[in-house]
């Protein structure tokens, strides 16, 4: 079965084709309130390390070092058992990750969908 997850910034309004809504940033978005994300989890555990997003600093040029680097994170044992858990929603739900960044092609958003959709989530 093939999983239906797509992603988007989290200040677009949200539709009742979003399915679970769950933000996958590490800190609240500024400006937005919890009553208006319409959230079903927000799952801090699966974003990138502080210290990863500082470095990357949402620079186009480093994102495929940034996705090389965040599949790596994802493997971390500390990080199971949130990436298990978004693993078993998407396996039974429609999913929309959300983030509050502005370039969500090259975002975690994007990376976490890849890894979520690939064979065996090796981070190919």
């Amino acid at each position: 079965m093939t999983k239906d997850i797509t992603y988007r910034r989290i200040y677009e309004e949200s539709s009742p084709e979003d399915g679970k809504r769950v933000l996958v940033d590490r800190v609240w978005p500024r400006g937005m309130r919890k009553s208006d994300a319409h959230l079903d989890e927000w799952l801090r555990a699966v974003a990138p390390s502080t210290e990863l997003r500082r470095w990357y600093g949402h620079k186009p040029s480093r994102f495929a070092e940034f996705r090389s680097r965040y599949f790596t994170e994802l493997r971390e044992p500390a990080r199971r058992q949130a990436v298990d858990h978004l693993r078993d929603i998407a396996d039974h739900d429609k999913v929309t990750l959300l983030t509050a960044t502005h370039d969500v092609e090259h975002s975690q958003a994007a990376v976490l969908t890849e890894w979520l959709t690939s064979a065996g989530t090796s981070g190919a």
